[in-house]
């Protein structure tokens, strides 16, 4: 959520921006669920983001928003408040966790201190002692100092070795968390987000060989609208499928956005990745799909794809807009094929 966002819902223009919102919910045909809700408030916030660009892209397509494609915006586009919203929950339970433990320490620290007392204590009054009975008393004040301190020294142990299994829980659910924000909800893919995060740290990196793949599913608009959207989700998750088993090794999948899908071949020469993809659109287009509600033939489905080789020192923006420019070639082309850039630019 932007600033100017979360100033206007806590501030006075707060609920004529509600109702400005249920209004062009209405005039979209979405129910007005909390979620569609939220969806439409980041949606009006921002008219230019990849969520506003989705949602109007779907509604241009006169796509019904149903409550399965509003989670699949919410966990594609607002992983990240959502994110920040459960690191939230577990970082005020690591506090509490992190004060219990101080408490206990600082209580420890106390007896310790207390301790350390009773014993100059003794040192005096063995000093000035000329009887047994003062000796006998002083024994007896160390003795129960002792096993006063033992006592809180058992308890803090306790305490911490408590304290230890928590926070180690903790920390599998931030991970866990953290592993939900950055995978695609109905490919279970990694996610954009997540894809921008590798492609940025492949480029730091500077390691070469790297390339860059981009794959489209042919005529998926095509599916949508003579199927409707959950034939071309199932569409998607067939081809996801295939994806992952040639997700292997280093190799990195996302779900790059709508029916794209993108693929990091670090390490890898531009033979070997030529001949993974051409498998690839082999693969996926050798079964014939079946519409799983009424066992209506699909047809094939093919892929295009087009993929560039990292040269040293690019951005990761560059290495995107070429990959990208080859996909649009192999669009061209007929479709249903793999291009590379650098033919593209010796051809030219």
């Amino acid at each position: 959520m932007t600033a100017e966002l979360e100033t206007t819902v806590r501030g006075p223009q707060a609920y004529a921006f509600a109702h400005h919102v249920i209004d062009e919910m209405e005039k979209a045909g979405v129910w007005p669920t909390r979620l569609n809700f939220e969806l439409w408030l980041h949606y009006l916030d921002d008219r230019e983001s990849p969520l506003a660009c989705e949602i109007d892209r779907l509604l241009a397509a006169s796509a019904i928003i149903s409550d399965e494609v509003s989670e699949r915006l919410a966990a594609e586009f607002l992983p990240r408040g959502r994110l920040s919203e459960q690191i939230r929950d577990a970082g005020a339970v690591l506090d509490r966790e992190l004060a219990s433990v101080a408490n206990a320490i600082a209580k420890a620290h106390k007896t310790q201190a207390d301790y350390g007392d009773t014993l100059a204590d003794a040192s005096n009054t063995i000093e000035a002692a000329d009887a047994a009975s003062p000796l006998k008393a002083l024994v007896g004040g160390l003795s129960t100092a002792t096993k006063r301190a033992r006592r809180e020294t058992a308890v803090l142990e306790k305490r911490l070795e408590t304290s230890n299994k928590e926070i180690a829980r903790l920390r599998e659910h931030l991970e866990e968390v953290r592993r939900e924000a950055m995978t695609d909800a109905l490919t279970s893919l990694a996610n954009r987000k997540a894809f921008d995060e590798r492609l940025e740290q492949s480029c730091a990196s500077g390691d070469a060989p790297l390339i860059l793949a981009i794959i489209d599913i042919d005529h998926f608009k095509r599916f949508n609208d003579t199927w409707g959207h959950q034939t071309g989700d199932q569409v998607l998750r067939y081809v996801s499928t295939v994806l992952s088993r040639f997700s292997g090794g280093n190799r990195f999948v996302a779900r790059f956005g709508g029916e794209e899908f993108a693929i990091l071949f670090p390490g890898e020469g531009a033979g070997t990745v030529l001949a993974a993809l051409e498998t690839i659109r082999e693969e996926v287009a050798s079964r014939a799909l079946r519409r799983r509600s009424t066992n209506d033939d699909l047809g094939k489905v093919t892929l295009s794809a087009g993929f560039a080789d990292y040269r040293p020192g690019e951005s990761p923006a560059a290495l995107l807009e070429r990959a990208d420019a080859a996909l649009y070639a192999s669009k061209r082309g007929g479709r249903n094929r793999v291009t590379r850039a650098p033919a593209l630019e010796n051809a030219a």
